[in-house]
């Protein structure tokens, strides 16, 4: 039976990449989003690209406490344990916290951080009792480095942060790594195109990079764990 990754956002961007990347390896997958077209899209990538390995999309926004406990009900149904987990969702919207609109906080804290805090209480006992899994926070530079139009993005994304170092220190002892990944400046649905165009190669990272780097984690001993991974452009952030 092929190992299960889970994959929260993992129609465009890091975490499509991420998905490709296990896959190639022989994982199977569990991804979700919310736009239907977009998943349908990639089933019949996927499945062109990868035919010994099986894909299940469902459609999910895990802002909604309701729409995360029916991600979770779905994959427990499938009846594999799951090996890895990526808390991908994830939203930007610019601002600053004395003029953005009202309620901005509260869209970016569901969107952002409690999609992760469900998700990973839905599925981390399962790991804990198996006595393996591998938990990986999608966070930003923006958990560590505050800038002037990041408002509720950045207050979210410090908060996530501080998330997977707390669940990193629940479940060491139950051979369950956790690891925070904070992606600087890549090419991703969260730029616009006519901006990145006038910008040189070497100015954004790829999503395959942050795969990359994901992955070679995930392939250490379990003795081994990467509390976090920050990666940036070699020219540094934007």
């Amino acid at each position: 039976m092929n190992k299960l990754i889970v994959v929260s956002g993992g129609t465009k961007g890091i975490g499509r990449a991420i998905v490709e990347k296990f896959m190639r390896n022989g994982f199977d997958a569990i991804v979700c989003a919310r736009n239907e077209d977009d998943l349908l899209k990639m089933n019949q990538e996927i499945k062109a690209k990868y035919p010994n390995q099986k894909l299940i999309t469902v459609v999910a926004d895990l802002s909604d406490k309701l729409e995360t406990e029916k991600f979770i009900n779905e994959i427990k149904a499938v009846n594999s344990s799951v090996d890895v987990l990526v808390n991908n969702t994830g939203l930007f919207i610019p601002g600053q916290i004395h003029s953005e609109e009202d309620g901005l906080l509260e869209t970016m804290i569901n969107t952002n951080l409690y999609s992760a805090y469900r998700l990973s209480r839905g599925l981390v006992q399962d790991m804990i009792t198996q006595n393996h899994g591998y938990i990986f926070n999608v966070c930003s530079t923006a958990s560590i480095t505050p800038y002037t139009n990041g408002g509720s993005y950045c207050i979210s994304k410090y908060a996530m942060y501080g998330m997977s170092k707390v669940l990193r220190e629940e479940l060491k002892l139950h051979n369950v790594r956790v690891t925070a990944v904070l992606p600087g400046a890549t090419q991703t649905a969260s730029w616009a195109d006519d901006f990145v165009e006038t910008l040189p190669d070497n100015r954004l990272m790829q999503a395959e990079d942050i795969a990359t780097m994901v992955y070679s984690a995930y392939t250490l001993p379990v003795r081994a764990c990467v509390e976090e991974i920050l990666i940036r452009p070699i020219l540094g952030d934007l």
